[in-house]
């Protein structure tokens, strides 16, 4: 049995994070979920014509950013820029995009599910979701996946990392809003 990682131990590690990324470092994101209700696909699942998304939502986060690089081709120059985003994994579970209801008309409320595909802006720069790391634990456990019944309530998933590359707005038929 494990001497540290407990839920009460994880809940200080989770406490802390949220003071250092909401009230320290303060940096948002506006992040534009992508609607597959809406969105209207062909048969091979791709999206026929501009894709629909939810609203955007101001989301706390600690960014890490490439350098800018351009390449020129036949079309002309193309700025290039890849960007690490870090989410606690609470504070996205904690905003409702949207709420559904059940036949019994209960609500279910959804948080925020970083995919590839989704949209986040930065600086009145879009981004293009290419990838999620969902493996950062706490003392290295995930209680969800314990292979000994002694370390059920040990470890935690704390963050969500999403890595996502620069895109043209016009590609993506966003109208520009205030978030």
């Amino acid at each position: 049995m494990s001497l540290f990682g407990t839920a009460r131990d994880a809940s200080l590690v989770r406490h802390i994070g949220r003071e250092l990324v909401n009230n320290i470092i303060e940096q948002q994101v506006g992040y534009y979920k992508l609607d597959l209700k809406q969105t209207t696909t062909n048969m091979y699942g791709e999206a026929n014509g501009s894709k629909i998304y939810y609203n955007p939502v101001l989301i706390n986060c600690i960014i890490e950013r490439t350098p800018q690089t351009w390449s020129t081709d036949s079309f002309g120059p193309d700025v290039k820029q890849d960007l690490t985003v870090r989410f606690l994994r609470d504070d996205l579970a904690g905003i409702d995009l949207s709420i559904e209801l059940s036949g019994g008309g209960q609500g279910f409320a959804y948080g925020v599910v970083p995919e590839v595909g989704d949209i986040m802006v930065w600086q009145n720069n879009y981004y293009e979701v290419d990838g999620i790391i969902e493996n950062q634990l706490f003392v290295g456990k995930d209680p969800g996946y314990s292979y000994s019944t002694d370390n059920d309530g040990f470890g935690s998933s704390i963050s969500i990392i999403v890595n996502a590359h620069y895109t043209r707005i016009e590609k993506l038929g966003i109208e520009k809003d205030r978030l």
